[in-house]
């Protein structure tokens, strides 16, 4: 074990060679620093800082063609295999809005990148852009594939190198903080008017902002005609249920920097230990179903009729991820989504919020 309080970058390579089956989270956590405090120990040996500027990362990335998008949170990891396509830069948000890869962005959250070239058992080299929040919690990953353009990628990699190369991250000092994690007084009548007057579903996390309360405590507050819990085990009643009958569905997993978005049917689903997995052709999904402290089912007005969301939070109150029914705009939510979302087993009401 590492006897000082901040293992140095030396003592972090030791410990990963000395434990080469663990996952990189689980050694950071272990030693009690950050993933990108990991990663950054190897710079100069398989790791390369570079600019974590997002739209400059934006108007390069579509060079590399098919690879593997990342976004997780403590609690999902969401991967899809695509091209980063259709982008559309910004500075206070950018999107992707490929037929794979479908991403929400927010710059702000980016602040450290790296290259990483790391070689597997099989003696093959993984390569990856690498971006982490301030604190040095990962935001977005983009893996290549076996088609992907690697003389892109070096290109790449050299024109975004930092003069800085330092093994060393200090992490910001300042305590992260969260959106959807505070219990408030809520007065229900305002919130239920607020509510039952929405006209798009983007609209919604405005509407927590104004009335300055969490998602957690407006699920508790609404009613039930607008808002309902569900047995935590809906998650995978309803993915299953979903590919019996090969319904289209919206996956959300996101964190600080990046909402990943899957748009389709989902099909191979599998469960290991704590995990909920899914390993589509170009889908994979992993979540850690003991993680969700919270499901709910969610009716939000539109301008189409309601439309009926997942949503499930964690301990902390915060979104662990989130599924709609697939739609196009201007068009009603399919009552197959809305059906199978409504016969899902409901938490009795009288469990304590």
């Amino acid at each position: 074990m590492i006897d000082s309080i901040r293992p140095t970058p030396s003592e972090i390579r030791a410990y990963r060679a000395a434990n080469p089956k663990l996952r990189e989270r689980d050694i950071a956590a272990q030693l009690g620093v950050s993933e990108a405090a990991l990663v950054a120990a190897e710079c100069g040996l398989t790791t390369v800082r570079i600019d974590s500027d997002t739209n400059r990362f934006l108007e390069r990335v579509e060079e590399l063609g098919e690879v593997l998008a990342l976004t997780r949170n403590e609690s999902a990891v969401h991967e899809k295999i695509g091209v980063y396509e259709n982008i559309k830069a910004g500075k206070a948000a950018a999107l992707v809005l490929g037929s794979e890869i479908d991403l929400r962005i927010f710059p702000s959250a980016w602040a450290h990148a790296f290259a990483v070239s790391k070689t597997d058992s099989n003696g093959e080299i993984r390569r990856s852009l690498q971006f982490f929040d301030k604190w040095g919690n990962a935001v977005h990953k983009v893996h290549l594939r076996p088609a992907s353009n690697l003389a892109a990628y070096e290109r790449i990699v050299e024109d975004f190198r930092l003069p800085d190369q330092s093994q060393d991250f200090v992490a910001d000092s300042s305590a992260p903080t969260s959106d959807d994690g505070h219990d408030v007084a809520v007065d229900a009548a305002e919130l239920r008017e607020r509510w039952t007057k929405l006209t798009d579903t983007h609209q919604f996390h405005g509407m927590l902002r104004n009335l300055k309360i969490g998602r957690r405590q407006a699920l508790h507050t609404v009613g039930e005609d607008l808002a309902w819990r569900l047995d935590p085990t809906g998650v995978e009643a309803m993915m299953r249920g979903g590919a019996e009958i090969e319904l289209p569905i919206m996956c959300f997993v996101g964190n600080r920097g990046v909402i990943q978005i899957h748009s389709g049917p989902v099909a191979r689903i599998g469960v290991m230990g704590p995990w909920l997995n899914v390993m589509d052709p170009t889908f994979h999904l992993h979540l850690r179903t003991d993680h969700i402290a919270e499901l709910w089912a969610v009716r939000k007005p539109t301008t189409d009729g309601h439309v009926t969301s997942l949503e499930a939070l964690d301990a902390k109150g915060e979104m662990v991820i989130q599924f709609f029914g697939k739609r196009k705009e201007g068009l009603a939510e399919r009552p197959e989504w809305r059906s199978l979302v409504e016969g899902l087993p409901r938490l009795n009401t009288t469990v304590a919020a």
